[in-house]
């Protein structure tokens, strides 16, 4: 039961980062964001994911991998409104 609630979690987490990218669609800025946590945020995710991708542990490959691609999405969301 814990690797199953595990396991949901590192899905749904990632999805936090989907209505922050509609708010910054919506009100098309994203100045009350700093670029520099954002720039750094992504860089600590990108550098987990190799370690996300070739882990034994499903719910950590999943959170990795999902978390990466969101996240990028909101990067991209960030720059493109600035």
């Amino acid at each position: 039961m814990i690797r199953e609630i595990g396991m949901i979690a590192a899905i749904v987490m990632p999805l936090w980062n989907i209505p922050l990218i509609i708010t910054i669609e919506r009100r098309k800025s994203s100045k009350d964001i700093s670029l520099s946590w954002a720039f750094g945020v992504f860089a600590c995710i990108l550098l987990m994911l190799p370690a996300a991708l070739t882990s034994p542990d499903p719910a950590f490959r999943a959170f990795g991998a999902i978390n990466a691609l969101l996240f990028g999405g909101v990067v991209i969301q960030i720059v493109r409104h600035r």
